[in-house]
């Protein structure tokens, strides 16, 4: 399979989003896995971190869980932060 970047870093643009949510809520990458996983998606803190830093595909379904997981809205999940 065949891996397409945005920017030729990144394969994502959730990422960033969901790391500026867990700093301001003052969790570990550990800590949201294990919300991730009361949510129902079976993620370690080393997914959390590939997805931070771009470096992991987040799935649709994933996407969904993180909305619910996180509290906010896929609108704000899925804007890239200004620069």
């Amino acid at each position: 399979m065949r891996l397409y970047t945005l920017d030729g870093k990144k394969c994502n643009i959730s990422g960033e989003r969901i790391r500026q949510w867990r700093l301001n809520a003052g969790l570990t990458q550990e800590e949201l896995a294990i919300k991730m996983q009361l949510s129902g998606l079976q993620m370690g803190q080393m997914a959390i971190s590939r997805i931070e830093t771009g470096k992991r595909l987040v799935a649709d379904f994933e996407l969904k869980i993180f909305v619910h997981a996180l509290g906010v809205t896929m609108e704000w999940l899925t804007t890239e932060n200004e620069k």
